[in-house]
């Protein structure tokens, strides 16, 4: 499981921690991998984006969902940023504290980002 808090593109941290999933599925497919978006990085799960140059983050999560990965938003993050109603990336969820707190207790591994 991938926890990520770092800003969609303002810094690298969220960037860092999609390329890792995406290497890890790459290298054990059948692995099942969870990732839970949180704090700026729920920005990430808007459909719409056009990045002008550079990574494209909604490219990336789009790889991971088609590789089986499920991808949740932070609800209460979702709600403080006005981003609740908006329109997703398809296979992107937003999820719960309680749902994000299960995944950690049936997880092997737990990485932060």
């Amino acid at each position: 499981m991938i926890i990520a808090n770092g800003a969609a593109y303002g810094d690298e941290n969220l960037f860092n921690a999609l390329r890792l999933a995406i290497a890890v599925k790459e290298q054990a497919a059948t692995i099942e991998m969870k990732i839970f978006l949180m704090s700026d990085a729920v920005v990430a799960g808007l459909d719409n984006q056009k990045p002008i140059d550079g990574y494209n983050l909604k490219q990336m999560l789009e790889i991971l969902l088609a590789q089986q990965v499920e991808i949740k938003l932070c609800k209460t993050c979702t709600d403080a940023r006005g981003i609740s109603e908006l329109l997703l990336i398809k296979g992107v969820s937003i999820g719960t504290l309680v749902e994000l707190a299960q995944w950690t207790l049936v997880a092997n591994k737990v990485l932060t980002f």
